[in-house]
């Protein structure tokens, strides 16, 4: 185990550990009385963000490490952005200049007709394709997200203020907005204009969503900010279930359609739409489960990628993602099992073993795995109640990202 996981999770932290356990026998009877009726933080509910900053601020020792991470982070946005699709546009292409656009990064010109359609190479990144606009919707979401919980959980005015800048810009100035679609996603030359798959790119918008639900929670966002973004979402939570390329990501029966539901359960759930939770909650039922999970746990459509170990974990992080906002609005389909016994949590078992040991996986794996970024075990050992997925998760690599760094909080809060 690292030092760094060490210091998070170490045998010393009793303290936090009682503090943690009189905070949640607190909020349980204090629901049991009736007294709360507060919705989730999106991917965190209200007694664990309250608790969680609630010792912050008591200057609790345990959490300097955190404190220290969510500080560097906030801090080394501050000089950075604002960002806007406007700001990077494709050369020699077409597009309107508010619209998102993307190349699909497995594909290449084809070396036996240079000037003809592109070709796939699964597995293999093409560096000249354009990705400006794809590298630019991440580091904003990411900036969001360390500027939200900078804001909420420490109080630092000066994130919410750059926030709110970066919100402005990306989603509400008719100047720089981008808008809410993504009919040029993932484009292919010579074959296409954009395809469903391109949706795969905002799942980074998952982590903006935290970040403003925590700024919104802080009480530091203006009104016409805070109803221009659900707005904004709510144009595009309709666009990705009613468009013919949405519908065609919802249909995909890989690793996209699980995003493309996480996507529309967070969206949904932060803009109040109750009818598209249950769409995405329904769909879990009845086609990602039945359609993509194994009896022995595999799901065939990862497997198959050049990529397959990535690939699986990053499906498994998709659907964690789905559960985790599921449970938090009082639907359970962490256990949820087919009428042959198929469920997540056979997934789960079949994967991480090979999370643990990568060297055994004997599957295709044409690039290093990388572990530090995984975030399944920590929704799914919460959700399952599962101390393996727990001293698993405890155990990885972490990387310096505010999406981890939130993840780690989640679970903390339970330690």
């Amino acid at each position: 185990m690292s030092p760094f996981v060490s210091r998070r999770f170490g045998l010393a932290e009793m303290q936090r550990r009682e503090f943690f356990a009189v905070a949640t026998l607190m909020a349980t009877a204090a629901r049991s009385r009736g007294e709360t009726n507060q919705k989730p933080l999106l991917l965190l509910s209200s007694d664990e963000a309250r608790a969680i900053r609630e010792a912050i601020r008591a200057k609790d020792p345990k959490f300097n490490n955190d404190v220290s991470e969510m500080r560097s982070l906030a801090d080394g946005t501050l000089d950075k952005g604002p960002w806007s699709v406007t700001f990077s546009r494709p050369k020699g292409i077409e597009v309107p200049a508010h619209e998102y656009y993307s190349e699909g990064p497995y594909w290449w010109p084809d070396p036996k007709n240079p000037n003809g359609p592109y070709i796939r190479k699964d597995g293999e990144r093409n560096p000249g394709r354009f990705d400006g606009n794809h590298h630019d919707i991440g580091t904003m979401s990411s900036s969001v997200l360390s500027l939200g919980m900078g804001a909420y959980f420490l109080g630092d005015d000066r994130y919410a203020a750059h926030a709110q800048k970066i919100l402005s810009t990306w989603f509400l100035d008719p100047a720089t907005r981008m808008n809410p679609n993504l009919e040029y996603g993932q484009a292919v030359r010579g074959i296409n204009t954009g395809r469903g798959t391109g949706l795969i790119d905002t799942v980074s918008l998952i982590h903006a969503t935290q970040g403003i639900v925590l700024l919104e929670q802080a009480g530091k966002l203006a009104e016409p900010v805070k109803n221009g973004l659900r707005q904004w979402y709510s144009e595009f939570l309709k666009w990705m279930t009613s468009s013919e390329k949405g519908l065609d990501e919802k249909k995909s029966g890989n690793n996209h359609a699980t995003w493309w539901t996480a996507q529309v359960a967070a969206y949904a759930t932060f803009v109040n739409d109750s009818a598209a939770q249950k769409m995405a909650w329904n769909h879990y039922r009845t086609v990602l489960v039945p359609g993509q999970i194994q009896p022995d746990g595999s799901c065939p459509r990862e497997e198959a990628r050049t990529n397959s170990l990535s690939y699986s974990t990053f499906n498994l992080d998709a659907f964690s993602v789905l559960c985790r906002i599921a449970e938090l609005n009082g639907v359970d389909l962490w256990k949820f099992h087919t009428p042959q016994g198929i469920g997540v949590d056979k997934a789960l078992a079949y994967v991480t073993p090979y999370v643990e040991q990568p060297e055994t996986w004997k599957k295709q794996q044409i690039t290093p795995f990388a572990k530090n970024g995984i975030v399944f075990p920590a929704w799914a050992g919460l959700g399952l109640g599962s101390p393996d997925l727990m001293r698993m998760y405890r155990a990885l690599p972490r990387s310096k990202s505010p999406w981890v760094l939130f993840a780690d909080l989640t679970v903390l809060a339970h330690a």
